[in-house]
């Protein structure tokens, strides 16, 4: 039997750079399941249905933060990995990934970001797919 896919949520309010995000993943792990949202309560909503093993999110989105997205995801869902993205990084929104116990990557979206990102999956995610 082959091991379902990782889930993926890429979460942003610019559909260009879910887009980016999403063509850079397919390029290096094109075995993974991508999900989309386009704000945080979509972006909760979707983790509910998809239970994906990693949410990337943008931070400054209308409506809830990236920040306050990702803390209701892991209020509900403890295991799964999340990580920010921001083109702004301040020491208030730093400090409150680093509370959460989430790295914050700085935009644009480049390869090595999302390497960087990507390698946050846990292990039996990357091994399954390896």
């Amino acid at each position: 039997m082959t091991p379902t896919p990782a889930t993926v949520l890429v979460v942003d309010d610019s559909r260009i750079s879910r887009n980016i995000a999403c063509g850079l993943i397919r390029n290096r792990r094109p075995e993974l399941r991508l999900i989309e949202a386009g704000d945080g309560p979509e972006a909760i909503a979707q983790a509910r249905v998809h239970e994906p093993a990693l949410v990337i999110l943008d931070v400054n989105m209308p409506g809830i933060t990236g920040i306050e997205a990702a803390a209701q995801i892991l209020g509900e869902r403890p295991e799964t990995r999340v990580a920010l993205l921001t083109a702004n990084v301040q020491s208030a929104t730093l400090a409150k990934a680093e509370a959460l116990g989430i790295p914050l990557m700085r935009k644009p979206v480049k390869g090595e970001v999302i390497d960087a990102i990507l390698a946050l999956l846990p292990a039996h995610e990357a091994e399954s797919a390896a």
